[in-house]
């Protein structure tokens, strides 16, 4: 599925060449205030574990999550919560999203919360569309891309003022991403992208290779008080959640217990 997906997106980015340029996006850029910081917002966090909290109608795995969809509603409901971020899924063809809720949400947000492009970044131009439409924060997925590919992107991605969240799944893809760029967010996967299962045990496993000076996210496979109440303990900054909120028909509430649990103050053992 993964090279599927990867293959798409290379489709994808040969039309955007087509309909755009780099000076095109450029020039949209320059007037956009600068981007937020979510490794701030993680650094300055009141409780023990911060959230991402992603706008997510479907996925290849799961098929259709939420329906009806209302991805303003739902960033609101975030917003609510105090979540310390928002991802935003805009792949259209495997999850049913779009790049117009970026700036659509930026939008409708009242408080300065950062924003994620959670999508299979492949290309520098797609991460100038990215910062054109209003993300703060882009994902770069170790497992689809090399070591020059990732090394570009980084640099790409912060001579236009974003963050990144680089995600690994193996202690491998970890050694090699170190060797090459310190991420604002490391992203530990538990789901495996070849057979979509997920475990824990994936977030266990690397934070013990990582400093404490990381601010190390773990992602997929979250659902419940006591997976957060384990997760701090091993000393996580957050946690990105999709799914489990995309079933809850109170998705303020939902956050707040999901995390709330921990709902400690910082200290200086937590990342």
């Amino acid at each position: 599925m993964l090279r599927k997906i990867v293959a798409q997106k290379q489709q994808e980015v040969t039309r955007l060449y087509e309909r755009t340029s780099f000076a095109e996006l450029e020039r949209q850029i320059a007037d956009m205030a600068p981007c937020l910081s979510l490794k701030r917002r993680f650094l300055e966090r009141s409780r023990k574990v911060g959230v991402i909290a992603e706008v997510k109608k479907a996925s290849p795995s799961r098929g259709l999550i939420r329906d009806p969809f209302d991805p303003l509603a739902i960033a609101r409901s975030y917003e609510a919560a105090d979540a310390e971020g928002i991802s935003v899924l805009t792949d259209e063809q495997f999850f049913q999203g779009h790049l117009s809720f970026l700036n659509e949400i930026k939008r409708a947000l009242h408080k300065p919360i950062p924003l994620l492009r959670k999508d299979f970044m492949v290309d520098p131009l797609q991460l100038y569309e990215a910062r054109a439409y209003g993300a703060d924060v882009v994902l770069l997925i170790a497992a689809i891309l090399d070591r020059e590919q990732l090394r570009t992107l980084f640099k790409e991605a912060k001579a236009l003022g974003m963050e990144t969240l680089v995600e690994v799944h193996t202690a491998q893809e970890l050694d090699d991403v170190l060797d090459v760029v310190e991420p604002d967010l490391l992203g530990v996967n538990n789901r495996d992208l070849a057979t979509f299962n997920t475990s824990l045990a994936t977030t266990f496993t690397l934070l013990e290779r990582l400093p404490d000076s990381f601010v190390t996210i773990s992602e997929s496979g979250i659902y419940s008080a006591e997976q957060i109440a384990r997760l701090a303990e091993a000393g996580i900054s957050g946690v990105l959640v999709g799914e489990h909120f995309m079933r809850q028909s109170e998705i303020e509430s939902a956050v707040c217990d999901l995390v709330g649990s921990v709902n400690n103050p910082v200290t200086e053992t937590n990342r």
